[in-house]
């Protein structure tokens, strides 16, 4: 069995902004304070899966090429696959499996990965994606993660399970019920009650030729245009994401609820969740702000600071719950439960010309 691990590396990290740049989005960010930056963490957690630099790919977006080359420079030239503008994940995940369909053939188990998540146990990540690969190469699956849901989320989208489908290495496997997209509060809670839910972490692992005859089924223009001219035809496809393209309507998709610590780093207030993680699991109290730089702080509480530059000090008086980010040309202060706006602010800059070196 080949297993090659795909990095999906085109996002923009926007919630992150000011820190995360379109030229520096997320995935180049150390954020965890291991010294490696999300996308290089991604790609150590992968290699050993991969038996090697040679079989890691990434795709990624023009902008980011560079960038890509300098954050991963043992990756063969040829494994970086750069699309001339996103499409959503469909289009990338379609492309990249017809490309490595062609160098590895249709029974290459392809996994692919976000560049921008954190997961805490190397050991438990490999035989979970080991066991993945297991069910991917004995069945006609489509075989996607589900994380072990913590608290009622609203910003992830659950996977149900369906059928119980035996053990594979160690772990048992179900078939999936539904995809559900980012629900109310509400129906988030009975899905955490009930036990039957996961959240959809995004990372999925198939055979290519059984992918490949998914997408033809449900996606055929996709994958025709694809075929027929290439990248070249990307600018003209269909703007739509692997979930709603195929796994909301596949019978192969099968799901592996997972064990292992996991967090997507969406916004700053998933930096204090891993920086409380860190701290509990070195038996230390948790620290009362989040400090990455200098703060000096009074009667603060519940904060977030950042400061790009080791020189310069944030102070705070009398604050609480608060995500303040000092980098370069532009500072950010929010209220935690509204870093999910930043998105919106940014829309702003960008219709203003004169804030275009914010961007």
């Amino acid at each position: 069995m080949v297993f090659i691990p795909v990095i999906l590396a085109g996002g923009k990290g926007e919630r992150f902004w000011p820190l995360s740049r379109l030229a520096r989005p997320k995935q180049f960010l150390c954020l965890d304070g291991g010294g490696r930056t999300l996308m290089q963490a991604t790609a150590d957690r992968l290699l050993p899966l991969a038996g090697g630099w040679e079989n890691l790919w990434v795709i990624t977006a023009s902008h980011l090429e560079s960038g890509c080359r300098e954050q991963l420079p043992e990756m063969p030239v040829e494994n970086l696959l750069v699309e001339p503008e996103g499409r959503d994940t469909a289009a990338a995940v379609a492309w990249t499996t017809l490309e490595i369909a062609k160098r590895y053939g249709d029974d290459a188990v392809i996994g692919f990965f976000p560049a921008d998540h954190w997961v805490d146990s190397q050991d438990t990540f490999e035989a979970t994606l080991k066991a993945a690969a297991e069910l991917a190469t004995d069945r006609e699956a489509i075989v996607t993660l589900g994380i072990a849901p913590t608290y009622p989320s609203t910003g992830y989208g659950y996977i149900e399970q369906g059928e119980a489908a035996g053990q594979v290495g160690g772990l048992d496997a179900y078939t999936v019920s539904r995809f559900t997209e980012k629900p109310d509060l509400d129906t988030a809670k009975e899905f955490l009650a009930s036990g039957r839910f996961s959240w959809n972490g995004g990372i999925f692992v198939f055979r290519a030729g059984v992918a490949l005859s998914e997408l033809r089924k449900y996606v055929p223009d996709l994958i025709a245009q694809l075929e027929a001219e290439g990248v070249a035809i990307y600018p003209t496809l269909e703007k739509i994401s692997i979930d709603y393209a195929l796994m909301e309507k596949t019978d192969l998709a099968y799901v592996l609820p997972v064990t292992f610590g996991w967090d997507d780093l969406g916004d700053w207030n998933a930096i204090e969740r891993l920086m409380q993680l860190q701290a509990k699991q070195a038996g230390e109290p948790e620290p009362e702000n989040v400090e990455l730089g200098q703060h000096i702080g009074r009667d603060t509480s519940g904060a977030i600071v950042y400061a790009g530059d080791e020189s310069e000090v944030v102070v705070t008086i009398g604050l609480e719950d608060v995500v303040i980010v000092r980098d370069g040309n532009a500072t950010l202060v929010v209220a935690k439960e509204r870093t999910q706006e930043i998105k919106k602010v940014l829309q702003v800059l960008k219709a203003d010309p004169k804030y275009q070196s914010l961007l």
